[in-house]
């Protein structure tokens, strides 16, 4: 046992974790001493399937993609909606140009731009989009959540009639080289409207202003939003970060006609929903299942999950303080010749898996208690302390039993999740203090598997008690 001086003792709790042990707080004397021990254990891993993700997200999918590593099919396609700016304004109605003979707004031309700076691919590619409007009479509600299983068309106006089809690829030719290879450039699909659809939302504020309001008046009373189907392209999946509504028109100002155009975007403001549909999952989990490692697929796919030693932490160590516990998880390296390898996801959140669906849905960040997030680095992902979370699972057993009056063992029947874990891609938003403003789910194609399953996890645990 390692005995540490009294001076370093008050610098290494500050440092460590909260635990719901108080032996040892108090104050001490010069005679005291911290005696810190260490101990190795193994935990449990295994795949689990996940069928279906929360689909409310900044980014929406679009293509389709035969996985090189299992063959099966994954196809996402999307709806959006867009979002009114404050104080919105149009220049007054005597100063448009375009008129009809019953005085009726034209607008010049209309056109959605979705643009990316990802995808997964062949670049030359084609696909083929089908855009429909979506239904005023059936709304898809911001108070609600939507999940990536969800049938998108019931929410389109007329399946029949298409208002547009864009065939692209994910370079466009139709643009000057110079121009592509620009550093100011963002690559974008853009698709034209009927200038009839962008005559009546013109329309529509000049005879209500007031649906204009608010982005809930708007997608209510004038324009509800957008299907964009995939009817055809195999090879090539799309990450769009943002779409804007472009509507162009011409007005008179100081006697000069001037072009103007107008934006509605497709922000978190509004509801941006991606079904995706991935072939053969169950297989595929049977397959994980055998293997000697566990497996993570995205977008919708495969989680890894983890059941912590709790119990076996704290056994013989009831008068300990638990400082640190550190897992490090590592990536098998496997050879491939594809031609598009699929992604490694770059940032990893550790989340209770009784907490992950509602840690996505009432849009929470990780407090570094019952959530973590780490880093791809090194082929590995290193969770340095998750002693909080250890501590946090063993007094929810002993309080849960104890609201019951039931033993710690049927409560642990009655709950069998209590120390598991699950980990799952996320993309996570910081501000200009590094804090964590938003964590949303990787959407991107990313497979890894990692060791585990039938090979046991070392967990490392730093224990500390005062002693004289």
């Amino acid at each position: 046992m390692k005995k540490i001086p009294i001076w370093l003792a008050a610098i290494l709790l500050s440092a460590t974790a909260c635990d719901d042990n108080t032996g040892t707080l108090g104050i001490t004397n010069d005679n005291d001493q911290i005696s810190v021990s260490y101990n190795t254990f193994e935990l449990k891993s295994t795949t689990i399937l996940a069928d279906s993700i929360i689909s409310n997200s900044n980014t929406s999918c679009f293509g389709q993609v035969t996985d090189p590593e299992t063959g099966t099919k994954i196809k996402a396609d999307f709806l959006a909606q867009f979002h009114v700016m404050e104080n919105y304004k149009l220049p007054a109605y005597d100063s448009i140009v375009s008129k009809d003979h019953d005085g009726k707004v034209l607008a010049d031309s209309i056109e959605i731009k979705f643009y990316f700076q990802k995808y997964y691919g062949d670049p030359e590619n084609i696909l083929k989009m089908k855009v429909y409007e979506l239904d005023k009479q059936n709304i898809i509600r911001e108070d609600s959540v939507y999940y990536s299983n969800l049938d998108l068309t019931q929410y389109v106006a007329d399946m029949n009639n298409p208002l547009a089809i864009k065939t692209f690829s994910p370079i466009d030719h139709t643009v000057d080289d110079g121009i592509l290879d620009g550093s100011s450039y963002y690559d974008n699909v853009r698709i034209k409207l009927p200038v009839s659809c962008g005559s009546y939302i013109l329309n529509k504020y000049y005879e209500h202003p007031e649906y204009f309001k608010d982005s809930y008046s708007f997608i209510r009373n004038v324009c509800p939003g957008y299907y964009f189907n995939l009817a055809q392209g195999d090879g090539t999946m799309l990450y769009f970060d943002v779409g804007t509504l472009d509507i162009y028109f011409s007005y008179i100002q100081n006697d000069s006609v001037y072009s103007g155009m107008t934006r509605f975007a497709a922000t978190q403001e509004v509801i941006q929903s991606t079904h995706i549909e991935n072939s053969g999952t169950e297989k595929l989990l049977n397959q994980a299942l055998q293997s000697d490692s566990t497996y993570i697929k995205t977008p919708a796919g495969l989680y890894t999950e983890l059941e912590l030693p709790v119990d076996d932490i704290y056994k013989n160590h009831t008068n300990d303080s638990v400082n640190t516990v550190k897992i490090t998880l590592t990536k098998y390296n496997k050879f491939t010749t594809d031609t598009y390898p699929l992604g490694t996801p770059q940032t990893l959140l550790m989340v209770r898996k009784q907490d992950m669906y509602s840690f996505f849905e009432d849009k929470k960040n990780a407090n570094s208690i019952t959530s973590y997030t780490t880093s791809f680095n090194m082929n590995q992902y290193t969770f340095s302390n998750i002693a909080r979370l250890i501590s946090y699972c063993k007094t929810e057993k002993r309080n849960g039993a104890k609201e019951e009056g039931i033993s710690e063992e049927e409560w642990v029947k009655k709950n069998p999740d209590w120390n598991k874990v699950v980990l799952i891609p996320v993309q996570v938003t910081t501000d200009q203090y590094g804090y964590a403003t938003t964590t949303a789910l990787d959407l991107k194609l990313n497979s890894i598997c990692l060791v585990g399953e039938k090979t046991p996890i070392k967990l490392y645990v730093t224990y500390s008690r005062f002693s004289k």
